[in-house]
């Protein structure tokens, strides 16, 4: 193990903390590390670990400098940018899920903090958001969408035609947040910037990856997707594989055993129990509590074994992913990518108040269907 990797592990206090969790929760529940392994989605460890290893390979090949540079050209003020890229973050998080819709998105907003002055952290943030919103709209937005529209038999269109008063809310609420909190400001150019130097050969090799690793996931060999991946960098430029954050994995993973040692407190088994005699409104208000400490991918899983997919639940558990920050894996990512601790207490002022209007919004809305 390279000491990089371990230099940044021991600067990973999220890291250091989701372990302490870990360490006290083994401690109430029966000792079973073998089950851990299996507590893992290993298929969500692995699209992550293509999915980092294409993003890098494009930002290191300077293309976000080229798109970035066009970008700043076309939007002249601060406001209009940051809307442009909100809104891009939220459309490509509807077909592309909204993880690929971070890894797209945010390394472009911090190669545009190369050339011009723009607040950085607060766009990140706002992106994060933009694709929880976004990625509610349609059945392959999102993991817990993918579950609830299984399970509930609708097709493509009518799952995403109940989903769409929701999705509408959420973003007109962000496009209108966004107005105020990004002034219309010409953008400040830094001086002294090259033009950019970039290599279309790496451009263009990490496109035909991305096509082979995206038939892979669909063909169900993603294993093999990623194997072809990492070898066509290892071939074509080995500092890809180098550069990666290879410890945002270790994060996944670490995410997923507590998350399987918390279902395992027999205080939580308890109430599970009752879950399929809940009313709407302690259903609504379960699904989206319950998100915020375990995620909103896990909490689907959980309330199917009790209850229906019913819109009421589908629409709660994507709520969820709004507020703290294990609301969403996206949310995680996204700051994780920003890679400046400021960040991670700057989320929760946007995200926090967020999530109850969102819960409001969403509740009155149901009323009146």
């Amino acid at each position: 193990m390279s000491l990089p990797f371990l230099r940044a592990l021991r600067r990973d206090r999220f890291f250091q903390l989701l372990m302490i969790i870990g360490i006290g929760l083994s401690l109430c529940v029966p000792f079973a590390p073998r089950r851990w392994l299996a507590a893992i989605d290993w298929h969500t460890i692995i699209t992550l670990s293509g999915l980092m290893l294409l993003t890098k390979g494009v930002e290191l090949s300077g293309y976000f400098d080229v798109l970035g540079r066009r970008m700043t050209r076309r939007f002249a003020t601060e406001r209009r940018l940051a809307m442009f890229m909100v809104l891009a973050a939220a459309v490509l998080s509807t077909f592309l899920t909204n993880d690929v819709a971070l890894f797209i998105v945010v390394p472009l907003t911090i190669t545009l903090k190369k050339l011009c002055a723009i607040p950085v952290n607060r766009l990140i943030i706002f992106e994060a958001l933009a694709v929880n919103a976004g990625s509610l709209l349609t059945p392959i937005g999102n993991p817990q969408n993918i579950l609830l529209w299984g399970r509930s038999g609708l097709s493509f269109t009518a799952f995403t035609w109940q989903m769409l008063p929701l999705a509408v809310a959420m973003m007109l609420t962000l496009l209108v947040l966004c107005w105020f909190c990004f002034p219309a400001k010409a953008l400040q150019y830094h001086t002294g910037t090259r033009s950019p130097d970039w290599q279309p050969r790496l451009v263009w090799s990490c496109l035909g990856l991305y096509i082979v690793f995206l038939s892979a996931l669909e063909l169900k060999q993603e294993l093999w997707g990623l194997a072809i991946v990492a070898a066509g960098f290892l071939i074509l430029a080995r500092r890809v594989v180098l550069s990666v954050d290879w410890t945002l994995l270790l994060v996944f993973m670490a995410m997923f055993i507590d998350v399987h040692l918390l279902t395992q407190l027999p205080a939580l088994q308890a109430i599970s129990g009752h879950i399929g005699t809940l009313s709407g409104p302690g259903l609504w208000l379960t699904a989206i509590g319950l998100s915020q400490f375990i995620s909103n991918v896990p909490t689907t899983i959980l309330l199917l074994n009790y209850v229906p997919p019913t819109l009421l639940l589908a629409w709660a558990v994507n709520i969820g992913g709004f507020g703290l920050l294990p609301g969403s894996l996206a949310n995680l990512i996204a700051l994780r990518m920003a890679n400046d601790r400021r960040i991670w207490w700057r989320f929760h002022l946007y995200s926090l108040p967020m999530l109850v209007w969102a819960a409001l919004v969403g509740y009155g809305l149901l009323l009146l269907r």
